[in-house]
């Protein structure tokens, strides 16, 4: 890593604007290039890249080869790696190899810095949620299909328009700058961030020397419209775990043990019933909120955005950014019993439920998780039995907006977007940031991304705004090209 003092002589100063012949050399050539930026979006949306481990480990692998050919294609790196580490907790050892566990495959380039230049790593990750239903799609998932200004697919936005804002980005900077290029570069796309980044620390280790950078880009959140880009500077934290209630040996039936003998889902419904309060707000004591200020969003504004449908209300209490930034929630995400079409006359005997918390920045997960189990053992009714299992956790994280990389980020997305970037919060959850910056203490960390309200991300109809993406790349582009000047 370059020496980060020396590129922050201006910490306190605006950052100046972009040379004009250059921000429009950077502006002609991504314009030219989008169709192209567009095409090879659409041929990483069809593949099915799935992190999970029931999908097809097979369709992963091929992602992370398409990938590396774009980013091969980029002429900025003399050598490209498709890399996997061990999971977490897997760690291999000179006799138990071929027993270990390894990550989905990531991508990883790298191009020394030169000339006193700033390195600056660039993340997105090529996996990709599961379609879900795909009956409620409109088109089919895997098919990127093009209606009106967005592009249709799993995937299509998050987050291979990431990875894609990335390779154009790269190639409009190699364009201007060609063998002449002193930023560092580290591109580091991941292949399991939707299935829990389970071999990221390990690869961290592996490969620190390599990522090791000034600054860090994170492309892998959302924008405050289509209009106005966002720098993202917080991200709540998540736990999760599989919550089992049990009552019975077996299952009865319910005519003759019914109104006696306690089922699993009384004691179930009454435990999930605690975790919130009348208003709908989280009920959990030793869940803390984060204090800080919040743009104005009106309920109906949310209401509409959220889908909300008609007569259902918010829940919750304070500003409405401040419930999704700085507050927790908690969300049952699944639920293990039988299907209202399959429900037989019997007292169910266990029943488990998925439960997510979002934490608020600035709490460790663990000691949310620990509230959580700690609200939960206080109140099972019945005698009945709970085990809590799966659990899994992720910090979140505040950004400093104090140094010099912001200054640069926010010159380079209003000179791309012509609109001054908004700093906002996102009520999800990217825990790996947190990993980046306790392994890198001294590298800037830009969360940025090619999201907008309109998204869906994880849901059916995800879709990516073409508009988003072209300014996105510009953004990138611009930066990129700001970064080579602080030599």
């Amino acid at each position: 890593m370059t020496d980060t003092e020396k590129h922050s002589p201006d910490a306190g100063s605006p950052a100046p604007a972009t040379d004009p012949a250059l921000l429009e050399a950077l502006r002609e050539h991504v314009h030219g290039a989008l169709p192209t930026t567009i095409a090879d979006l659409s041929a990483l949306v069809r593949i099915p890249s799935v992190s999970w481990s029931a999908f097809d480990a097979a369709h992963v692998q091929r992602s992370a080869e398409a990938v590396a050919d774009l980013v091969r294609s980029t002429g900025v790196f003399d050598e490209v790696r498709i890399v996997r580490s061990a999971v977490e907790g897997d760690t291999p050892t000179d006799t138990t190899d071929a027993d270990t566990e390894l990550g989905q495959p990531a991508v990883l380039a790298v191009r020394p810095a030169r000339n006193g230049a700033p390195t600056v790593m660039l993340y997105a990750h090529h996996d990709v949620q599961p379609q879900g239903d795909d009956a409620l799609w409109d088109t089919p998932p895997f098919e990127p299909t093009l209606r009106g200004d967005r592009l249709y697919g799993r995937g299509a936005s998050d987050d291979k328009a990431g990875v894609m804002t990335h390779v154009a980005a790269l190639r409009a900077v190699h364009a201007q700058f060609g063998d002449d290029l002193d930023v560092g570069i580290v591109l580091f796309v991941e292949g399991e961030e939707e299935f829990g980044s389970r071999s990221f620390r390990t690869f961290l280790r592996e490969q620190r020397d390599h990522l090791a950078a000034d600054v860090i880009v994170v492309a892998d959140s959302d924008n405050w419209s289509t209009e106005v880009p966002a720098i993202t500077v917080s991200l709540r934290g998540n736990t999760t775990f599989r919550l089992t209630v049990t009552t019975l040996e077996h299952a009865s039936h319910s005519g003759m043990y019914g109104g006696a003998a306690p089922d699993a889902m009384m004691p179930m419904v009454r435990l999930l019933a605690s975790l919130h309060d009348d208003d709908g707000a989280v009920g959990v004591a030793g869940l803390r909120a984060h204090d800080a200020p919040v743009p104005e969003r009106s309920e109906d504004d949310f209401a509409a955005e959220a889908a909300l449908v008609e007569g259902a209300r918010p829940v919750g209490s304070g500003p409405v950014l401040s419930r999704m930034w700085f507050q927790p929630s908690i969300t049952v995400t699944g639920l293990d019993v039988p299907s209202v079409a399959n429900a037989s006359n019997t007292l169910l005997p266990t029943v488990s439920a998925r439960v997510s918390v979002r934490v608020a920045p600035g709490q460790a997960a663990a000691d949310a998780f620990a509230a959580v189990e700690a609200h939960l053992r206080s109140r099972v009714p019945f005698g009945a039995r709970m085990d809590i299992t799966e659990v899994d956790t992720g910090d979140g994280f505040l950004v400093d907006t104090s140094g010099w990389a912001v200054r640069e980020a926010r010159t380079a997305m209003s000179e791309g977007w012509g609109a001054e970037p908004v700093e906002q919060g996102i009520g999800g959850s990217i825990p790996f940031v947190s990993d980046l910056a306790a392994e890198f203490p001294d590298a800037q960390i830009l969360v940025t991304g090619v999201e907008d309200p309109d998204t869906r991300a994880h849901s059916p109809n995800e879709s990516q705004h073409l508009g988003v993406l072209h300014r996105a790349v510009l953004s990138e582009a611009v930066l990129l090209a700001r970064l080579q000047g602080r030599a």
